[in-house]
């Protein structure tokens, strides 16, 4: 489907006034099945974000099909990326959504160009890409495929269950480029859960989500984060958490205090004053100096978690310092390593023959690789049954409700 020109700049019936203001907003749209959410669907220009200067690392590259996120976990640091367009960092931001539906498409047409370097892409590190509205828009299959047809190395955060459906296209995927994945499972408390992140799938059920990663035989690892002082970081509640962690298969853990900016801590304050209101004055004095618990709270913390990592057979595992996400396999022990971006492709894509007619050959070029890992490349990806394939017809066309 395509939209004229005139049709975008039409302002949609309904939209709120800082969504108004785009020149690529198909429409806003409520339905029943999403009951109190609306979604906004656009037509983005980029697909790719560039995340510079966070490390010494050159590179960071991101993708976010979605901003916002219907989990509505009220600790979320994503949050103050709503107010850009005049949404709040609060219901705003669990209740409207907005889509770029041809994410996959715009991705595809700056993976070709000649100047991308392959460098790794992480999703998961602003909001969600497994959120419920995924089961209906679908954009995943075709970043995966894109990203994976590209050579281009993929890792994901979520705490989406979803996860799950696209499994089989992650296990091809993983036999031409690197693909790292984690899940986001920070409480181990049901009732607590549920209070804290209302919108995401139940602990047991990510843990159930770890265990097919698992039994399908990709890596993943769990991001036991952010851990909630007076609430999750008790001895008994982490030693429960790693317990948990182990039995399901996670290969790694990563841990992190919570970190409270400052439109998320008034949000997370509101919560706490309402379920429990004897802590807010801890918090209040903990959080007095800024958005990160005190020095002494995290080595406290660290005293108290290490063992217990150690203690229940699990490795920790690395936050990629350029994205917040989990650090892709295809990147080197340390910066010194890191090749300089490449200038052009590092292989044909995936089902593009080269000169001699005979399919892939050699690679040549700079490359990623840099130990055990490599980036791999099929020989059949346009043979009957490629899932990488299917995913990418000759014309995408956006998915609207």
């Amino acid at each position: 489907m395509r939209w004229s020109g005139q049709e975008l700049q039409t302002e949609q019936v309904g939209a709120l006034p800082g969504l108004a203001r785009l020149n690529n907003l198909v429409r806003s749209v409520q339905t029943p099945e999403f009951a109190g959410i609306t979604f906004h669907e656009i037509l983005c220009k980029s697909a790719l974000n560039h995340v510079p200067g966070q490390s010494a690392l050159p590179f960071g590259y991101t993708i976010n099909p979605y901003r916002g996120c219907s989990h509505a976990c009220t600790y979320c640091f994503a949050r103050p990326t709503h107010q850009y367009l005049d949404l709040d960092a609060g219901t705003d931001f669990d209740s409207e959504i907005i889509v770029k539906v041809n994410v996959a498409e715009v991705l595809r047409k700056e993976l070709a160009k000649p100047t991308w370097g392959r460098h790794p892409v992480a999703l998961g590190t602003n909001t969600d890409p497994y959120q419920r509205a995924e089961g209906r828009y679908r954009l995943m299959p075709g970043i995966i495929a894109a990203l994976a047809h590209s050579g281009t190395p993929i890792s994901i955060l979520t705490k989406g269950t979803l996860l799950r459906r696209d499994l089989d296209l992650l296990v091809e995927a993983s036999e031409h480029v690197p693909v790292d994945l984690a899940m986001s499972i920070a409480i181990y408390d049901d009732e607590l859960q549920q209070s804290v992140e209302p919108g995401t799938p139940t602990t047991k059920a990510r843990l159930a989500t770890v265990t097919a990663v698992r039994e399908r035989g990709l890596d993943c690892g769990i991001f036991l984060m952010p851990i909630l002082p007076f609430l999750t970081d008790t001895r008994a509640h982490l030693d429960e958490a790693l317990r948990q962690a182990k039995a399901a298969g996670a290969t790694s853990v990563l841990y992190s205090g919570l970190n409270l900016k400052p439109a998320v801590k008034d949000w997370y304050l509101r919560w706490l004053d309402r379920e429990h209101p004897e802590l807010v004055g801890r918090y209040q004095e903990l959080y007095a100096r800024g958005q990160y618990a005190p020095k002494e709270y995290r080595t406290w913390l660290a005293a108290r978690i290490r063992p217990l990592i150690r203690a229940h057979g699990l490795e920790r595992g690395v936050v990629d310092p350029a994205t917040g996400g989990i650090r892709s396999s295809a990147l080197p022990s340390s910066p010194e390593r890191m090749p300089a971006p490449a200038t052009r492709p590092l292989a044909p894509a995936l089902g593009t023959a080269p000169n001699s007619g005979r399919g892939p050959g050699p690679v040549h070029g700079p490359s990623l690789e840099t130990g055990p890992v490599a980036i791999r490349w099929a020989q059949t990806a346009e043979a009957p049954g490629s899932l990488i394939a299917a995913e990418l017809p000759p014309d995408l066309a956006p998915t609207l409700f």
